[in-house]
């Protein structure tokens, strides 16, 4: 039987991190993996990171428009125990909220 975890995080970066952590190591399937905001606004997470913040110069002005409207949601479906265990570990490397599980 399959289950069905989810965790939220608080940078869009650190969602990608996390998938890429799931697919690369793990060999999970991108179409196993579903990401998308935690609430109902679009968002990049609660607070900047990766492409959202400013970088080194030569560069553009920084922006400050950043969607900071919520936690970014991975929800990921596996049918094996110990690929369930691998996913929980990915999502707490990269400051998973709660873990749910379905």
């Amino acid at each position: 039987m399959g289950t069905s975890l989810s965790a939220s995080f608080d940078t869009r970066r650190d969602a990608e991190m996390t998938v890429e952590r799931l697919v690369q190591q793990f060999r999970i399937e991108r179409t196993d993996i579903f990401i998308a905001a935690d609430g109902p606004d679009n968002t990049v997470g609660v607070e900047e990171a990766g492409s959202d913040t400013e970088a080194g110069a030569p560069t553009a002005e920084h922006r400050d428009d950043a969607a900071l409207e919520g936690r970014v949601s991975v929800s990921v479906d596996v049918e094996d125990d110990d690929l369930a265990d691998d996913v929980r570990a990915a999502f707490a490397e990269f400051g998973g909220g709660e873990i749910a599980e379905k």
